[in-house]
């Protein structure tokens, strides 16, 4: 995004930015993947806060598909950026796996650090994990201190 672009993206309502990412479906890459989390959230000016709770979330949501990847297979990310909120869409193939269990702790973590999250199985052999944050979504909700 040029910084027209971002001026744009401001100052017109449904203007939006797509990034998207193909890594081998590997625990060694996620670093890639933390790294191009953090410096888009801060392209929307995200708190430091909320970029260090959404490079964790995504690095969570990535170690729980890796569990189901067929070896040797992609993830692939799609950030969507939309003004103050960011969603990001993490997928694997996998082989007959169901969603993700929404009663461990590794989704309680999911849950606690991004505003939505959402698991989608499109097809028997593809599962995502959908996570959304929006900017200041916490002060909001949090009421005056």
């Amino acid at each position: 995004m040029t910084e027209e672009t971002e001026t744009r993206a401001q100052g017109v309502a449904g203007i939006r930015d797509v990034v998207s990412i193909r890594l081998p479906a590997a625990s060694a890459y996620l670093s890639v993947l933390r790294t191009a989390t953090a410096g888009l959230a801060a392209r929307l000016d995200f708190t430091l806060d909320e970029i260090e709770d959404l490079r964790i979330a995504v690095d969570e949501a990535c170690a729980m598909l890796l569990n189901e990847a067929v070896p040797g297979t992609d993830l692939t990310a799609e950030f969507e950026l939309t003004g103050q909120e960011m969603q990001v869409r993490v997928e694997v193939a996998t082989v007959g796996s169901s969603a993700p269990k929404r009663d461990d702790f590794a989704w309680m973590v999911l849950t606690a650090l991004a505003d939505d999250v959402d698991a989608v199985t499109d097809s028997a052999d593809r599962m995502a994990i959908v996570l959304r944050k929006r900017r200041g979504a916490a002060q909001s909700t949090a009421g005056p201190a």
